[in-house]
């Protein structure tokens, strides 16, 4: 006895596939829209949000069966392309020292650069932004937040600002920070990130203050010249990249704030003339060396 496999027709097939595509239709409806993972909004999704210039307040939320609403607040910052920018590592440089700046705020000891509030509310009221960045882990984000907005100096505290941390664990960011002393891998991308939010044609870097190596290395390779690179040691003494004979104070550079820092004049398309600036203009040229002078 022989068999015949039976196929189905033409007919048959068109009608199973529209069947496949009708309940893939209803299974579509019921989950809801698809969505892709991403952590960058397209321009249409930023206009959408009706940003004000500044910081704005906006609110992730995740609700569960089991634990309720959870609730994650961030601020969005939204700043004119021709702002300039002052960045300012925390750790060293508005604490008077890494491990101690970690620490002592918890027990409420006070342990923050002398005049460092004077100095960026000064520089802020000239018409600069600030953007702080630091190797600290994400998961102390709030802790650090808190850290800043406490932050009194005769009653003057920091400007508000973005506050950049490390998406790596506690752990991860100790061993990167103090174990293989390459923070400047993450904070050069970041950087490098935020600058091409500007355009290709423009930095909006200004100036940077840091207390290490590795923190004028990433400023500089964001297009921030070494003589606006100020680095403070751990005697309160600030040097730029340029020089590293002469210092000076967070105090000093208080008080002559507008020579160091210009006021900037805001929507217009004039720029800052680096060269006719007083600490440029006035100051002299090395002399030329001949190759008897060196060999003294």
């Amino acid at each position: 006895m022989a068999f015949r496999e039976s196929r189905p027709s033409i007919e048959d097939e068109m009608e199973n596939e529209r069947d496949r595509s009708i309940m893939e239709d209803v299974e579509d409806e019921i989950r809801g829209p698809k969505y892709i993972k991403t952590v960058r909004l397209s321009s249409d999704e930023l206009a959408s949000l009706e940003l004000n210039d500044g910081p704005n307040v906006i609110t992730f939320s995740v609700t569960t069966s089991y634990q309720g609403t959870t609730k994650c607040c961030c601020s969005v910052y939204l700043w004119d392309y021709r702002d300039k920018v002052i960045i300012s590592d925390i750790d060293g440089t508005i604490t008077r020292s890494d491990v101690f700046g970690h620490i002592l705020p918890w027990v409420g000891k006070d342990w923050t650069q002398n005049n460092i509030a004077q100095l960026f509310s000064a520089l802020h009221s000239n018409g600069y932004k600030f953007l702080y960045l630091s190797s600290r882990a994400i998961g102390q984000a709030s802790m650090t937040k808190n850290f800043l907005k406490s932050i009194k100096q005769n009653g003057v505290g920091i400007p508000e600002g973005p506050m950049l941390l490390s998406p790596d664990s506690l752990l991860r960011a100790f061993k990167v920070e103090l174990v293989l002393r390459r923070p400047d891998i993450f904070k050069i991308k970041c950087l490098s990130d935020i600058k091409k939010l500007f355009g290709e044609e423009s930095s909006p870097f200004y100036a940077g203050f840091g207390n290490k190596h590795t923190d004028s290395k990433s400023y500089q390779t964001v297009g921030i010249p070494p003589h606006r690179i100020y680095r403070i040691n751990h005697r309160g003494e600030i040097y730029t990249e340029n020089s590293i004979v002469q210092h000076c104070t967070y105090a000093e550079i208080y008080e002559h704030n507008e020579i160091y820092f210009p006021i900037v004049k805001h929507h217009t398309e004039e720029e800052i003339q680096e060269e006719f600036l007083a600490q440029n203009y006035w100051r002299p040229d090395f002399p030329e060396l001949s190759e008897d002078d060196l060999s003294l």
